[in-house]
Parts: structure tokens; sequence; C-alpha cells
């Protein structure tokens, strides 16, 4: 099930009642090796937004030429169970397998999605996009709880490139809207969804201005990953989170800057199932949690084969 949320003409969201804020904040730092990270969700807040349960900005790194690549090679390998991981990268080049048998590489301004199901082991590298030689990487990871029917399902896994996420040009030379997860007017994600969820970067050109309307019940947040935006009459600096109170509203972007803007907006409908997480384990209770380290170590993830 994919939500809709349609774009307002300016005049209605004028008399339109604006969406309220509950809280920002600007996440704490979880560096992984040598990837500076922020995690942003959950946070001190907040556990979820909708069914997103983790948000990880991997930050923007200039890399110098020749710079030896990061190797998958089984010392990043993990589990995950109860969850589907969502991978978005912005720049860069990200290389993936996992312990079924799944490998490849996505390149800048593409997405892979993998579903963890019953149980997965996987590792993936962020390096520098060896189509574009640009030096720049930038990526962020979330993940989605699943409904607890579709945690004892196969895992499964898809990447998804650049020019396969649907993008359209937003009126009056304002920008873009990509498409990463669920729906947005005629446009469809190819990554499948097992509750209402949407997933969107909004780029704003300078002086330009954004409209949706919410739905009441749907769970929404805002990251910024680059730039200060002025969200709802008020300015948020870049790299906050942003979240949304429950009621129904619009949410007006506002680029008042000189250079082009860019907004992360996710969330979709709450997810009613107790939440029991644990390291990379996402499930219903801590019994699950138990049986499924037990199932890791048992063997039952199988294992990643490296070619």
């Amino acid at each position: 099930m994919n939500t809709k949320i349609h774009e307002y003409q300016k005049e209605k969201n004028e008399t339109a009642s604006k969406k309220k804020i509950s809280f920002s904040t600007q996440g704490f730092r979880a560096d992984i090796g040598e990837y500076k990270i922020n995690r942003m969700l959950p946070n001190r807040y907040a556990d979820a937004v909708g069914p997103f349960v983790f948000l990880d900005h991997v930050m923007p790194a200039k890399h110098s030429p020749g710079e030896p690549l990061k190797e998958v090679n089984g010392t990043g390998a993990h589990p995950h169970r109860g969850i589907a991981t969502l991978t978005y990268i912005l720049n860069g080049e990200a290389d993936h397998h996992d312990s079924y048998g799944h490998r490849a590489l996505v390149h800048s301004g593409g997405a892979q999605w993998m579903k963890a199901g019953n149980g997965i082991i996987h590792d993936e590298a962020v390096n520098v996009d060896s189509k574009t030689n640009d030096l720049l990487t930038h990526a962020m990871q979330f993940w989605i709880n699943l409904p607890a029917k579709n945690k004892a399902e196969p895992p499964k896994y898809l990447p998804v490139q650049a020019n396969e996420i649907p993008q359209q040009k937003l009126s009056d030379e304002r920008g873009w809207i990509k498409v990463i997860v669920g729906e947005y007017e005629k446009l469809a994600s190819r990554i499948p969804n097992y509750s209402t969820q949407f997933l969107y970067h909004i780029h704003l050109e300078a002086g330009k201005q954004f409209s949706i309307t919410t739905e009441r019940g749907l769970e929404y947040a805002a990251f910024l990953p680059l730039h200060n935006v002025v969200i709802n009459d008020e300015e948020y600096r870049k790299g906050e989170f942003i979240e949304f109170d429950r009621n129904g509203g619009v949410i007006v972007m506002s680029n008042n800057s000189k250079d082009a803007v860019d907004i992360i907006l996710f969330g979709g409908e709450t997810y009613t199932e107790p939440i029991v997480a644990q390291g990379p384990f996402v499930m219903n209770s801590e019994h699950e949690i138990a049986q499924a380290y037990r199932d890791f170590h048992a063997g039952k993830y199988g294992q990643i084969i490296y070619n």
C-alpha cells in the first residue's frame, strides 16, 4: 500500500493550516571505521517515524585521487532480521554482497533495498563512483520496520540505479522531486511497501518554495543533509532532523538562500505492533530477539561467498 501526497496550489496553501513541528535535533555521532556518521533516528525524542526506525547520515567526504578503495571482504559483514534496509547514495558507489548470493554496485543517485526478513548477512562499502570519478561520497541508510507477518519471510534484495528512481520537475522552475519510496502524484517507486510509507528527495532552487498537504494519522519527518531551509516559517540548520505532529496540515519548504537546497521528507502510517530492537534485529518480542541471535549463531543466515 502506498501513500499519495499531492502538491497544492500556492493560493490554497496560503489559507490552509500549517502543520506544527514537534521537535528538531542534530542527532549524535555514531562513526563506523572511516565513515563519519550522524545518527538521526532513533533519537532522544522519537524511536520511529511511521515504519522508519533508523536513519544514519553518512556525511559528505572528499577523497584524494588514487585513494585505496574500502573493500567488501567480510570485515564489515553483519546480520539483520525483521527489517528492510534502504541505502540512498547521493554521491559515490555502494558495493553490496549478502548471504543469499546477491551482489551489486549502485551508483550516485541510486538506492539499494534489502528485506532481511527471517535473517540475512550482508556487507557493503561506499566508495567514489567508478562511473563518474567524482571524489565525493555521501549517503544515508534507513531501516524500515516490517509487519510481523513479513518478518518471517525469506530475504530479498533490489538495487535501483539513479535512472530507475521516479523524478519530476516542479512547476515554475522550482526544482525537482524524486520518489525513493512510495508514491507522489503519478510517480511510483519500484521499492516494495508493506505498509503506507514514503521517502522523497526534494531539490529547491534559490528563492523557491514547495508545499505539500499531509494526511491526518500519518507520521512525517524532514532531514536537511546539506543546507539550511525554512520550514513553516522557521529556519532550520543543515544536519537537522525535524519531526511534525500527528495532525493534518501543510508543510511549506522555502529556500531563502542564493543556492539550491535539498530536503529529505519521509514517514508513513504508525507502526502499531510492539517494537523490540536490539543490535541489528528489530522484532516484536524479547523472545523473538533471543531466537534471532540463536539462529544467527547456529549459522541459519548462511554466509557470504566473496568472488
